[in-house]
Formats: structure tokens, sequence, C-alpha cells
């Protein structure tokens, strides 16, 4: 009978009205669950109209090989967000990608010769592994923020491959080469490369317990320290992947390429990584967040970085348009912020 009590009560609590607003709590709970489906289907209703919009504009943005392309502009991208979205899941953040992008990719142009293609490539993701491996020493283990962390890596990285080659390196071998052009089954290398990249995270996020030891990590590390996650260590492997997407990414660049401008390879990367995980729903505390939607996100700036181009829009409106995505992106996390807090 006390049960049935402790039930009745709860219903008629939930019919009770706010004083302030006059509905119930049911009522409210409805109202903010529309909140979150409108902001949830922000995302694939802008990929459609957005994509819609550039077809009424150029009707050749729909035809295969415009999408294949987007496919490759996108592949080291994609690259680095799936793995970077993961880390920011668990509530820490690295904005040097872009730097130790252009890092990895002089290293490999000037190991060619010496080492190989096979010697090259290795140790160009051995660098990838030391630089994910030095940030995440240094934020997880010693506990510095990563926000600075990162930004001095940002400048130490992109500063070591400009002393390393002032100049861009190019004429790499053709067996390196056919990786930036060569196809498997009708799609480019660089495309499966981001592919495989995309069903690992999806896999490990869903199948494997550190998974749901980053989720965990995200709410709340020192909980998850009191019931056995490893924080360090689960922190310190996520940098070592972000490192390892870093060399993989520059790889694949200047196999695209031919060339590895010191100056200018993966300059932006950070704001378009940090961009398509905002857009993608992951907050930027942490905690929770979908690869699938943070990979829509990606297609997303693809797609808006090729219909702006084959509709001959200018560099600086172009440049405008992507500050104003970034701003509506931190827009929709402060909103996720303040309903989640």
């Amino acid at each position: 009978m006390s049960d049935y009590a402790h039930s009745l009560r709860s219903f008629s609590a939930s019919r009770k009205p706010d004083n302030e607003t006059g509905t119930t709590v049911n009522e409210q709970r409805k109202k903010i669950d529309w909140v979150e489906f409108s902001i949830s289907a922000a995302l694939p209703l802008a990929v459609v109209l957005i994509a819609l919009f550039f077809y009424a504009n150029s009707p050749v943005f729909f035809s295969a090989r415009n999408w294949i392309n987007i496919s490759v502009q996108i592949a080291a991208a994609m690259t680095i967000t799936i793995p970077a979205a993961m880390l920011l899941m668990s509530g820490r953040v690295d904005l040097s990608v872009g730097s130790l992008m252009a890092l990895c990719g002089v290293v490999a142009g000037l190991s060619f010769e010496t080492m190989g293609v096979p010697g090259a490539v290795a140790f160009t993701i051995c660098i990838g592994i030391f630089a994910g491996l030095f940030n995440g020493v240094l934020i997880a283990v010693l506990g510095m923020d990563a926000i600075i962390v990162t930004l001095g890596s940002f400048t130490l990285f992109r500063g070591i491959a400009q002393w390393f080659a002032p100049n861009p390196v190019f004429g790499f071998p053709e067996a390196f080469l056919i990786l930036g052009y060569g196809r498997w089954f009708g799609l480019p290398y660089l495309t499966w490369i981001m592919i495989g990249v995309l069903v690992t995270g999806l896999l490990v996020m869903r199948f494997l317990p550190i998974g749901r030891r980053i989720i965990a990590i995200g709410i709340n590390d020192r909980a998850a320290f009191l019931v056995g996650v490893r924080v360090k260590w689960t922190v310190l492997l996520l940098y070592i992947a972000v490192g390892v997407a870093c060399a993989l990414a520059g790889l694949m660049t200047i196999a695209r390429i031919n060339s590895a401008p010191s100056a200018s390879l993966g300059v932006d990367f950070e704001i378009l990584v940090l961009t398509a995980i905002l857009l993608g729903g992951v907050p930027f505390k942490g905690g929770k967040g979908s690869l699938l939607r943070v990979a829509l996100a990606v297609v997303l700036l693809g797609m808006l970085d090729n219909g702006l181009v084959l509709m001959n829009v200018q560099t600086e409106a172009a440049l405008m348009i992507k500050g104003g995505v970034l701003i509506f992106a931190a827009a929709l996390d402060l909103i996720r912020t303040r309903r989640a807090g």
C-alpha cells in the first residue's frame, strides 16, 4: 500500500502546475525533449539544405566524381577528427594537430631518400607516437592544462618542421605517391583509409571497455578513478592515438599533393577539427558524443569547401563563412552545456 501511495504522490507531483509557468512537470519534460530534438536535427537538416543549395547553383555538385573528390579532400581531416573527438569526449583537447601533421609530413619527405618508403612511413608513425606521448605525459601524467600544453606544442611542432625544411620538400617516390591517387574497388586509397579510421573508432566506442571509460572520464574523472578506471593511462593512449592519426594524415596529404610545405601544411586544421567535433555534438567539457555525428559534421564542412569553390566564391568570403560556422558550433555547445547544467 505504501508503494502505491508513493507512486500516486509521484504522479500527482508530475501533474502539479509550475507556479511560474503554469505547466506541469511532464509538459516541461516534453518541451525540453523538443528542444533537444531540434538541436539534434540541426546537423542532418543543414547537410540536406546545403547540398540542395549547392546543387541548385552547380548541378555538377551531385556527380559521383565530385563526391569522390570531396571524400579525398576530407580524408586527412576525418582521420584526425575521429580520435580527436574521442579525446574531447574525455574532457581533453589537442590544439596542435595541424602543426604535428606538418612535422610528420616534412619528416616523411626528408626520409624517403635514406630510408625508403617502408622505413620512412614507419619512422613518421613513430614521430606521431612520440609527439602524442609528449603531450599525453605533460597533460595526463603531470596534470598540466591541455589547452596551454597543446598551444605550446602547436608552436613547437611547426617551428621544428620549418627548421628541418625551410622550403617545401617534393619529388617523392612513385611507390609512395600511389597512395595519393591509387584506387581500390573504384574508391581512392585515401577514402578507404578514412573509412577504416571511422569504423575503428566506432567499434572501439561501441564494443571495447575503453569506450565506456572515455565517457566516464569526461563526465567526472575523479569518480571514474574511484571506481577503478585508469584515467591517466586512458588519456595518455588517446593522445598517442591522435599523434598517430596526425602522422597518417600528414602522409596522406603529401602523397596527394606531392609536396611537404612546412609553412602551410596542416594550417587551420586545429580550427577545422574542433569545428567538426563541436558541430557533431561533442561538448567541449566532454562526457558524451557520437562519432557518426562528428563524421557527418566533417562531411558538411567538406561540402561547404567544395561548394564554395564550385560557385567561385572569393577566399575572403569563404573564410567569413567558415568563421560563422565555428561560432554557430560554439553556440550549440553553450546551449547544450547550459541545459545539462
